[in-house]
């Protein structure tokens, strides 16, 4: 990857995607409110050059079948293997109140969405894939007959339906980065040395304080991909205090947040190339 000329991730950029989205109220799969969310991120992505399409499912759940959209950007690097940077743009369903998801569903979304965008003005290695999952969120109980991750397991087996899936080589997911009192522990369940690249440019960049030693396990959308044999790492703050809460709005996430994990993000991408690359 070519540092060369490279714009850098903006995260007052970033926050304007977030509020943009959090403007949009509440946003459960198969809502209107979600189906402005994805036109806002398919226009972001064609203002920034990235060619996206749309992956719409019907997924089975608790409370009936509903239409889902994944979207999928893609940016040609030298190779056709692919490196993905994930998120979830859905919002969990609160019928008795108000919740806006600003960390939770828009925070990593923004984050996917400016790492595109300074991505595009670079020469990657690998081709990088940016994917906007539907339906991570469960509808009635996350333990209960696969009440979860639609939007991911859905791509996870249409890639391997098409024989595409080899060619992921690794996956990043970004999902709720926004706390102003940012904590990310290491994930048990993704892969150990992605999980180790990550944090030596955290502590390379001085965000130790924000990305913790201590391990936690989280099952996530990295899930499906590790399930099938691809590497991923899930960067999450599951201790934000307004998680799955009414509070989860504007006043509880920070652009100073955003900018540590895009900070984060693009000195490991060279990191994981390059062990991809070692390892062929």
């Amino acid at each position: 990857m070519s540092l060369q000329g490279a714009s850098k991730f903006d995260s007052s950029r970033a926050y304007e995607d977030l509020r943009r989205q959090v403007g949009f109220g509440p946003r459960p799969a198969g809502s209107a409110a979600l189906a402005q969310c994805r036109q806002y991120i398919l226009d972001q992505l064609k203002a920034a050059g990235i060619a996206a399409r749309e992956q719409a499912f019907d997924a089975d759940t608790p409370v009936g079948r509903i239409r889902m959209v994944n979207i999928i950007g893609t940016i040609p690097g030298r190779r056709q293997d692919r490196i993905a940077l994930a998120t979830h743009y859905d919002t969990k369903l609160f019928r008795e109140s108000r919740f806006v998801g600003a960390s939770d569903g828009a925070s990593s979304t923004a984050g996917v969405l400016e790492l595109g965008r300074v991505l595009k003005a670079r020469q990657n290695d690998y081709t990088i894939e940016l994917l906007f999952f539907d339906g991570e969120e469960a509808f009635v109980d996350w333990y209960k007959n696969n009440d979860n991750t639609y939007g991911s397991r859905h791509y996870v087996q249409a890639a391997q339906k098409a024989e595409t899936l080899g060619g992921l080589k690794a996956v990043v997911l970004l999902d709720m980065i926004g706390d102003r009192n940012l904590t990310i522990r290491r994930d048990t369940n993704s892969t150990r040395w992605l999980t180790d690249v990550v944090w030596a440019s955290a502590a390379k960049l001085g965000y130790r304080s924000s990305f913790l030693t201590e391990e936690t396990t989280i099952d996530d959308d990295h899930m499906p991909f590790l399930r099938a044999g691809i590497p991923a790492v899930d960067i999450i703050d599951l201790e934000y205090a307004a998680w799955h809460t009414p509070q989860d709005t504007l006043d509880a996430v920070s652009a100073r947040s955003l900018q540590i994990v895009g900070d984060v993000v693009l000195d490991a991408l060279p990191q994981i190339e390059k062990r991809l690359a070692s390892s062929r």
